[in-house]
């Protein structure tokens, strides 16, 4: 393992040690997000969001540049940069961990160059060429699972029940696949962090199973699961609410727990504060049980 992806490990662990997972707080800088509309576009309000997540305990900052809710149209690599560049390193210098939310090999190179120690790659490595950037630079590797790109993907609740046979083993196969091309290209095994890709080329159901199997998916694998869950439609079809985004917050923390149960490392999330506490009380109140 090199030094980033080193670095990476060490914060992940310490997060581990101290509430049992990490918190991965999301930084959008889109004018298209689905989770928050825009409202980290302008520069100022991005480096005002990644102060607020690591306030409200952030173990990793994910900045990303590109939207990847279903139909999004592709962002060229000059313009992410543009986005993206300054906020990343503005993460930096307060002493982040950040990851780099892209699929493109350029954006990627130069944020890892501006101190980035990870990228989270939402395509299962469409573009191998970003694996081979990722591995010059040592930095972690995060490969979820999905099929095809933004534009080409239907809304979640459109995604054809029969697309998998066994969602957890068809997802794990086709992420081997993934993991087998990036260690190909040189980053090293222990480099890597898998996840399922909720909502990603999937419906509600399948990504409701997923989740509720995640225990699966960890013991499955020799590399830590990351699960982001947080304020996807498929959280409101299973709680028969048609609630907007922000209005998730409650399902979405659920979902956290459950991860954390099932032993994930790392989660991805929105609302950084709130989950934190969730998982913190149920550590508290787990350590009480059976009393004096």
């Amino acid at each position: 393992m090199t030094a980033r992806s080193e670095a990476f490990r060490r914060v992940i662990e310490r997060a581990r040690a101290a509430r049992g997972v990490a918190l991965m707080g999301v930084c959008n800088v889109t004018p298209d997000s689905f989770s928050d509309g825009g409202r980290h576009f302008d520069a100022r309000a991005a480096r005002d969001r990644v102060d607020e997540l690591l306030a409200e305990g952030a173990d990793v900052v994910d900045v990303g540049g590109e939207s990847t809710r279903p139909g999004a149209p592709a962002v060229p690599a000059a313009e992410q940069i543009a986005r993206v560049l300054e906020v990343v390193r503005h993460a930096v210098r307060r002493g982040a961990c950040v990851s780099l939310d892209t699929t493109s090999a350029q954006v990627a190179a130069a944020c890892l160059d501006a101190g980035a120690c990870a990228v989270n790659d939402v395509s299962c490595l469409r573009d191998e060429a970003l694996a081979g950037v990722v591995a010059a630079s040592g930095a972690a590797l995060v490969l979820m699972h999905a099929r095809g790109t933004q534009e080409q993907m239907r809304g979640f609740s459109q995604y054809p029940d029969a697309a998998y046979d066994d969602v957890v083993r068809d997802v794990l196969g086709e992420w081997e696949r993934a993991a087998g091309r990036a260690v190909a290209a040189g980053v090293p095994r222990t480099a890597l962090l898998m996840d399922p890709g909720l909502g990603f080329a999937k419906n509600a159901r399948h990504s409701a199973e997923l989740l509720a199997r995640a225990s699966e998916l960890v013991r499955a694998v020799d590399v830590p699961v990351l699960v982001g869950a947080s304020r996807k439609s498929f959280l409101a079809a299973a709680v028969d609410e048609a609630a907007s985004p922000s209005e998730r917050i409650g399902a979405s923390i659920a979902a956290a727990l459950h991860a954390v149960r099932a032993g994930v490392a790392v989660l991805r999330v929105h609302d950084v504060r709130a989950t934190r506490q969730a998982i913190d009380l149920a550590g508290h109140l787990a350590g009480l049980e059976g009393g004096p």
